[in-house]
């Protein structure tokens, strides 16, 4: 890794004491291990413990400090990349060494042990919101290891309530450390394209870190994982958002019309031609921002026959017309 990097992560890993932090950040108290008192931590911070509103977040555990049990609503990604660690869940502990990953996801109750001087452990938090499913299609269906990249996919990309991780062990592989390297480097030198590049970056540590998975005996390690099913649902109604209908979709997942639009509105609190419309207007929006397609055109892309239906379904979700959102964003 950079000097540079290794030096600044160095000296933004300096002890911190929790009895003066605690005060300051207000955490809820939601849960209990045993005794030891379960904290909420809802937003992404910096080293400096400044809030960040980034979909993807970057720090370092704090050396010769204690953190308490504590659960996000995001998924978070703890790597040490020099030393060893002790991650801590409800359940058990895991002794990680260096380069081995473990994914929590959101709202697991964990804790990194304090770790030594000299110990770099970087945490890696990942909003919801920071992929797509499409993104993270490639996971549901890698041959003989569909359990492992299922399990990763439904950590990333479900609002999963609690006691789900995948731990990997790495192995040193160099191709990961490389990715990862790449990704701090990125983070702390940042410039235009600098979230785009961390967000294929992570896709890429993704897929090698399922690679690895398949070929070890205990790839990963999981309490609970989300059920796929509704994410199949939504993955299918991104994809095929243009010509969908009800019936169409029921016919390819084996579910009655009736019954997969109950368990829609039942999962997400949105009706299935609900779902459909937000997929449309999300992309005619990346049509707007991005091109100079005609609205016409772009209504016509997505699904939609009148424009003047296409008109009333944007204003209705962004507040203003297909033109002024081009104006603004463009």
């Amino acid at each position: 890794m950079n000097t540079d990097i290794v030096n600044l992560l160095r000296k933004n890993n300096q002890p911190k004491d929790w009895n003066t932090l605690g005060p300051e950040m207000h955490p809820q108290m939601v849960d209990h291990v045993g005794k030891s008192p379960v904290f909420e931590f809802s937003n992404t911070l910096t080293d400096s413990l400044e809030v960040t509103t980034q979909l993807i977040a970057i720090s370092v555990q704090p050396i010769e400090s204690f953190i308490p049990f504590h659960v996000h609503n995001y998924v978070e990604m703890m790597i040490p990349i020099a030393g060893n660690c002790v991650v801590t869940t409800k359940n058990e502990s895991f002794h990680l060494k260096q380069d081995d990953f473990i994914v929590m996801g959101n709202r697991t109750i964990h804790r990194v042990e304090p770790i030594k001087k000299g110990t770099i452990v970087v945490n890696l938090a990942l909003k919801d919101a920071a992929f797509s499913l499409n993104d993270l299609d490639f996971m549901r269906y890698y041959g003989s290891t569909t359990n492992i990249s299922s399990m990763l996919f439904s950590l990333l990309a479900s609002n999963n309530d609690g006691g789900s991780y995948s731990l990997f062990k790495t192995h040193h592989d160099q191709k990961i450390i490389t990715t990862l390297d790449d990704v701090i480097e990125e983070y702390y030198h940042p410039d235009i394209q600098t979230d785009q590049i961390i967000r294929f970056e992570i896709l890429t540590l993704f897929a090698r870190l399922v690679r690895i998975a398949s070929k070890t005996k205990m790839p990963a390690k999981a309490i609970k994982t989300a059920p796929s099913n509704l994410l199949s649902l939504l993955l299918y109604i991104e994809k095929n958002y243009s010509y969908i209908t009800l019936e169409a979709m029921a016919a390819h997942f084996g579910f009655n019309p009736n019954y997969l639009s109950s368990y829609l509105k039942r999962q997400t609190g949105l009706t299935f031609i609900k779902l459909v419309h937000l997929q449309r207007i999300n992309v005619a929006a990346e049509y707007l921002t991005n091109t100079n397609i005609s609205i016409e055109e772009i209504a016509a892309k997505i699904g939609y026959e009148n424009p003047s239906y296409f008109y009333k379904v944007f204003r209705d979700n962004f507040g203003c017309s297909p033109n002024e959102y081009r104006k603004r964003n463009q």
